[in-house]
């Protein structure tokens, strides 16, 4: 884009804006315009029309369930007690959007800071709904979460010649504290799981132990019973 002889030249999917003594005057789209300096004419800047992204990384507060247990290896859920606490997760969104072509002059003038002004609402919209939430509940809700991002951020930005074309929650990270104690408990799950399907195998080898067993002692005593059968019958045919 350059200004040669009175001339400016506007790149593709992109606007400029003219002033006049200062003033805003006009949105030049795409192309070659005439910019007459003398008469007072001058380009303010350009304005980008292309989907832009942010990602907006926003740390806040959650309710997890905390599980006391005896030892890291105890199967037994009786034993564990539990309590709510407030713990901390990184929640990461991406934000896409727009400046809008028939709101150009808005999109230029009426913000300084145009990511700084989404960062904002972003932060606005999570700490206000998540620590509502248990952690697990954030994991289950993401696609709530972004929505009511978007809702948010699609009223308070159309007023400054902006949409947004979509809002995705990336990642949910929780304080390293609280992954390793859900690690541990995963763990103790997976112990108890494994334990449950030991103890019944044991089980069922111990049944089918038995069941042996009983059929070999009936297989031994009807093998007596006919021996004796055998005798009764012999001792009555030699009388």
């Amino acid at each position: 884009m350059g200004n040669l002889f009175c001339c400016v030249q506007v790149g593709q999917s992109t606007v400029a804006i003219k002033e006049r003594f200062g003033r805003f005057e006009d949105v030049l789209e795409p192309g070659c315009h005439c910019l007459p300096w003398f008469l007072g004419s001058q380009l303010a800047g350009h304005l980008s029309l292309r989907l832009q992204q942010l990602d907006v990384r926003c740390e806040t507060k959650t309710k997890h369930t905390i599980l006391c247990l005896p030892c890291a290896a105890e199967t037994n859920w009786s034993l564990w007690s539990s309590y709510q606490d407030n713990v901390f997760v990184n929640v990461v969104a991406s934000i896409q959007y727009r400046a809008l072509a028939d709101k150009a002059s808005d999109a230029f003038y009426k913000l300084t800071d145009t990511r700084k002004q989404i960062q904002a609402y972003v932060f606005d919209v999570i700490r206000a709904s998540v620590p509502k939430l248990n952690l697990d509940d954030v994991f289950e809700q993401k696609t709530e979460i972004a929505k009511a991002v978007e809702e948010e951020l699609e009223k308070a930005m159309s007023a400054y010649g902006y949409e947004i074309a979509q809002t995705l929650i990336v990642d949910i990270e929780p304080d390293v504290h609280v992954k390793r104690a859900m690690n541990e408990i995963n763990a103790a799950a997976r112990m108890r799981v494994a334990a449950n399907e030991k103890a019944e195998a044991e089980k069922i080898l111990q049944i089918k132990r038995a069941e042996g067993e009983a059929e070999s002692k009936y297989l031994s005593g009807l093998g007596i019973a006919r021996q004796r059968q055998a005798i009764v019958d012999g001792l009555r045919d030699s009388v």
